[in-house]
């Protein structure tokens, strides 16, 4: 009989739990495949690794939900999320007062900011007034573009391109002058990709914190903070952001 009734409790106990299994909510990410280091498809393997995979990832482990990554471009992450067509977006988002009136951010996870990126020959452009009369390239519906339309609307030509790969290629080919865009994806393609061919210019412009995005009144918010703050505190963000960028997030 006590044996019967331990093999009864166990089965129970395992039905518990296969339930709880079964009911793990499966979330929809959002992200931007041209954001490198920090997302992009890698072509051995077909899947999308980078900063903010690895982040994502360790994420969902500490704070409890199962993930689907869906790629689109940057312009139609936020909407996405505030449609609700994705439940979470993370892509390099910078934290924003206008976004925050229509997405929830979580706490910062990256700092940031803008930089310019010329051809290696070319030794006229030191800072963002330089630019003037120029024409320079950026990202659609990035920070960059708006900080570029307030500050050389009226006497440059900004073209925004739909993906990053889209604005450095007009700059080798020549169809620019210049690229304006955040700082770790510039300093990223300087160092691969464009190296030897193009330089960064200038300092660091309109510093800037990335966030992960939720629709409105999430419940995740306050358990993905949590588990970003865990990160943070054992060593698992320094040993993520080393991984990618050669120092420790507090360097």
């Amino acid at each position: 009989m006590k044996t019967a009734l331990t093999s009864t409790a166990l089965a129970a106990v395992m039905m518990i739990a296969g339930a709880g299994l079964a009911h793990s909510e499966t979330l929809t990410v959002a992200t931007d495949p041209s954001f490198v280091p920090f997302e992009m498809m890698d072509q051995e393997s077909g899947e999308m690794v980078g900063f903010d995979m690895d982040i994502i990832a360790e994420l969902s482990e500490r704070a409890g939900f199962d993930y689907e990554v869906r790629t689109m471009d940057f312009n139609g992450i936020i909407p996405a999320v505030q449609t609700g067509n994705v439940d979470i977006a993370i892509a390099g988002i910078t934290i924003t007062d206008e976004r925050a009136k229509i997405v929830d951010f979580s706490d910062p996870y990256y700092d940031s900011g803008l930089q310019i990126l010329v051809k290696a020959d070319q030794e006229d452009v030191t800072s963002i007034d330089d630019l003037s009369g120029m024409r320079v390239g950026t990202k659609i519906g990035s920070t960059s573009f708006d900080y570029l339309q307030e500050t050389l609307g009226e006497t440059s030509t900004i073209t925004p391109y739909p993906g990053s790969a889209d604005m450095y290629m007009a700059l080798l080919g020549g169809s620019v002058d210049a690229v304006f865009y955040d700082a770790p994806n510039v300093g990223y393609f300087s160092q691969t990709r464009g190296k030897d061919k193009v330089k960064v210019v200038g300092p660091l412009y309109e510093g800037q914190q990335y966030g992960i995005v939720f629709t409105k009144d999430s419940e995740w918010v306050k358990p993905v903070n949590e588990a970003l703050a865990s990160m943070k505190e054992d060593g698992t963000y320094d040993s993520i952001h080393a991984k990618w960028f050669g120092s420790s997030g507090d360097e």
